[in-house]
């Protein structure tokens, strides 16, 4: 049987009072997602003709975050009518008329909802010709949610909602997930003869189950094992709940694929980050955003990557780093911070306490520690002195330092931008350099050192420094004797 016409219509018209929030609830975020940009995701994964989502509170926020995310979303703005079954309706007056497939109909606000539940939903209503299908969820508390009532045959009757049923109904453990499939033909019949009359004073969604019915059409529902697939965020603590159970979804999967994850419960990766098998990842570690993290790499622990990619055999240990680029056997931490722009070559270091900034750091060259370097590029193999400054800022403007191959910069230098030391050049301790250094050279700052004779006796006298002064000064002999 050739596969039906499917579209995909989004709900994310509500205003989501529960989460207090100047945030839209569907742009909430998830493993490094909007709520809506997952259901957007489990949409296009079915590959329909059209999808279109249906907004309200916040409209323009909301549409435009829907169509940055999946730009041939069609949107579609409730009108004053209130309930769902009211969004639906509008939402089919954008299918062009000569649609006559099936409609999913899918929850902005009900992130997990996966293409692998939704698939054998969709060929089983299709292949039984039914007007409507939902996935539903035994649940043995299900207060608040909708009721699945079935006849004593188990056919299913109606749908209804938790304020509306009566005390038996309540009783019933079968619970409505939110998650329909409709024939067009039937939703729009139905829906034409819903009314708003409810303790809500709503258009019901749920109500078409009992038109479709009356009608002579079929009306079934599919429950679910997998209950977090159904599960709504409408407030803070479902979201952070929602949000944990997909970290350890994501966590499990890459650890199936060949990942080591020594801790999952302290271990966070969000959706879009990609890890090679035979990585491993340390306690406290928070992958985020686009990062990519190739074999044999060691991550952690207590380190956050944001966008970053690592190399084969890169090791990063608590640290930090944004928008940063490591090469094979590249070696960071503990306690750097790299903002964006940092790049890290083959078998290079930074160390300890280093900060760096749109610096480029060539194959084996190494900063390796108390040292910040921004705006810089290092060549190969050149070793940066402890305490090292790049000062890359005159107060209005940024500018450039270029250090060469092979270059060994003393301790405590700072290099004043804008500044060039070429290849093999040495700086002495303690160097402010401020000109361009010639290859093979020795940088350094011409200034004695003077020591003034009984400073701290004349200055600091009867303090525990002028004491040791003074005791050190006594000859062996007369020690002894005060000693004595």
């Amino acid at each position: 049987m050739a596969a039906k016409r499917l579209a995909v219509v989004i709900l994310a018209a509500g205003q989501g009072t529960r989460m207090k929030s100047a945030t839209p609830k569907v742009l909430h975020r998830i493993a490094g997602r909007s709520l809506i940009a997952h259901v957007l995701d489990t949409a296009a994964g079915l590959q329909p003709e059209l999808v279109v989502a249906v907004v309200r509170h916040e409209r323009e926020l909301v549409a435009q975050a829907i169509v940055d995310h999946a730009p041939h979303t069609v949107i579609v703005e409730q009108d004053e009518i209130p309930g769902t079954g009211r969004a639906v309706e509008q939402a089919l007056q954008a299918l062009p008329e000569s649609f006559d497939g099936d409609i999913v109909v899918l929850s902005g606000d009900v992130p997990l909802i996966d293409v692998a539940t939704l698939q054998p939903l969709i060929a089983g209503h299709a292949e039984l010709g039914r007007g409507m299908t939902m996935l539903s969820a035994v649940f043995a508390n299900p207060v608040g949610l909708g009721r699945i009532v079935r006849d004593a045959d188990g056919v299913v009757r109606r749908i209804v909602e938790e304020k509306d049923a009566s005390d038996d109904e309540r009783r019933i453990t079968e619970i409505n997930g939110g998650v329909y499939v409709f024939a067009r033909a039937a939703l729009e019949a139905a829906l034409s003869g819903v009314s708003t009359d409810n303790a809500q004073g709503e258009k019901y969604l749920t109500d078409a189950a009992a038109r479709i019915l009356a009608a002579g059409g079929r009306v079934d529902a599919v429950s679910t094992e997998d209950t977090w697939v159904i599960a709504g965020v409408n407030d803070r603590v479902q979201l952070s709940e929602v949000g944990l159970e997909l970290n350890r979804r994501i966590v499990r999967a890459h650890q199936r694929a060949g990942v080591t994850i020594v801790d999952p419960a302290s271990t966070w990766i969000e959706s879009d980050v990609s890890i090679e098998a035979d990585a491993e990842i340390l306690p406290g570690t928070h992958l985020r955003g686009a990062t990519s993290i190739s074999s044999g790499a060691v991550i952690g622990p207590d380190t956050t990557l944001i966008d970053c990619e690592v190399g084969a055999n890169a090791k990063i240990r608590r640290s930090e780093a944004t928008l940063a680029v490591f090469s094979e056997g590249a070696k960071v931490g503990p306690f750097s911070y790299l903002r964006p722009g940092t790049e890290l070559g083959a078998g290079g270091k930074i160390g300890a306490f280093v900060e760096t900034k749109n610096a480029k750091i060539g194959d084996g060259s190494k900063v390796p520690h108390l040292s910040y370097v921004g705006d810089a590029t290092i060549g190969i193999g050149s070793n940066v002195g402890a305490g090292t400054i790049v000062a890359n800022y005159d107060g209005v403007e940024k500018h450039q330092t270029v250090v060469g191959d092979a270059v060994r910069i003393g301790s405590k230098n700072v290099l004043v931008a804008p500044v060039t030391i070429e290849d093999g050049v040495y700086t002495a301790a303690g160097t402010v350099v401020r000109k361009n250094v010639p290859a093979g050279a020795l940088a350094m700052n011409v200034a004695p050192q003077r020591n003034i004779e009984g400073w701290v006796a004349a200055k600091r006298p009867g303090t525990s420094s002028a004491k040791a002064a003074d005791l050190s000064a006594t000859s062996p002999e007369e020690e002894q004797g005060n000693r004595v």
